[in-house]
C-alpha cells in the first residue's frame, strides 16, 4: 500500500464541511471501490450518492455512485461544494476532469488484474452482452491507464493519494483500514469500517491465473 503527501492534520471538523477535502474513491471497474465506500460511510464519513443505480447481483451491496459525477468531463462540476467532507465514488478516467480549485483525498483501489477481467466477464455474460476486448488486449489497456493516472496524480498540488490493495484489504483489512484511517485524518471508526469487509463477496479470485 502506499500513500502520497499523507496529511498530518484531522480533516474532518464535524461542525462544517467547508473547505475541507472531497474524498474520492476510484480505480478501475470491479476493483472494490463500492465496499471501500461502505466501509468510509461506516467509519463516519457520508457518502455522496444518489441512488439511482441500486444493487444487483453484481454488486448485492450497492454502487454507492453520484451519476453527476459521471459528467464531470462535460464541465458538471457544481456539485463539488457538496462534497467536500463526503465520499464520492469517480472513475479513474475522470479524475483529470476535477478542477484545480478543491483539496482532494483519493483512494485509489488497485486489485490483481486477472481477477478484475473475470469479474468484468462474469457481468457481460449476467447482462447478456458481448466482449468487446479481448482479456490481454484489455490488460494492457487498463495497465497502461493506471501509469498515466497515477503520473497525473503525483502532479497535482492540491491532490494526495493512496493506493488501497483489494486483495490484501480482504485477505488481512486491520492494517489496511488503519492506513486509511491515518491518511483521512485518524477520526474514522476502525471497527465498524472492519465490519464491512465481507470475504463471501470475494468472488472471481485467482481465476485466470490458476488456469494458465
Amino acid at each position: 500500500m502506499r500513500m502520497y503527501g499523507c496529511p498530518m492534520n484531522r480533516l474532518f471538523k464535524r461542525s462544517s464541511n467547508e473547505n475541507q477535502p472531497v474524498i474520492i474513491v476510484s480505480g478501475l471497474p470491479r476493483s472494490g471501490t463500492s465496499m471501500v465506500m461502505k466501509m468510509l460511510e461506516a467509519g463516519g464519513i457520508p457518502p455522496l450518492t444518489d441512488h439511482i443505480r441500486t444493487a444487483d447481483d453484481d454488486n448485492p451491496e450497492g454502487y454507492y455512485e453520484f451519476e453527476r459525477a459521471k459528467k464531470l468531463k462535460e464541465g458538471d462540476v457544481t456539485w463539488l461544494p457538496e462534497a467536500q467532507g463526503k465520499a464520492v465514488k469517480v472513475i479513474g478516467a475522470l479524475l483529470v476532469e476535477l478542477p484545480p480549485d478543491y483539496e482532494y483525498r483519493v483512494l485509489f483501489m488497485r486489485r490483481r488484474m486477472d481477477e478484475v477481467l473475470a469479474s468484468q466477464d462474469k457481468m457481460l455474460e449476467r447482462r447478456g452482452e458481448d466482449k468487446k476486448v479481448a482479456d490481454d488486449a484489455m490488460a494492457v489497456l487498463f495497465q497502461k491507464h493506471i501509469k498515466q493516472v497515477e503520473a497525473w496524480m503525483e502532479e497535482q498540488s492540491n491532490l494526495r493519494y493512496m493506493v488501497v490493495d483489494y486483495n490484501a484489504m480482504l485477505e488481512d483489512p486491520r492494517p489496511q483500514i488503519r492506513q486509511i484511517n491515518r491518511f483521512l485524518g485518524g477520526e474514522l471508526n476502525e471497527a465498524a469500517m472492519e465490519a464491512v469487509v465481507d470475504s463471501n463477496l470475494y468472488r472471481q479470485r485467482y481465476v485466470r491465473s490458476k488456469a494458465r
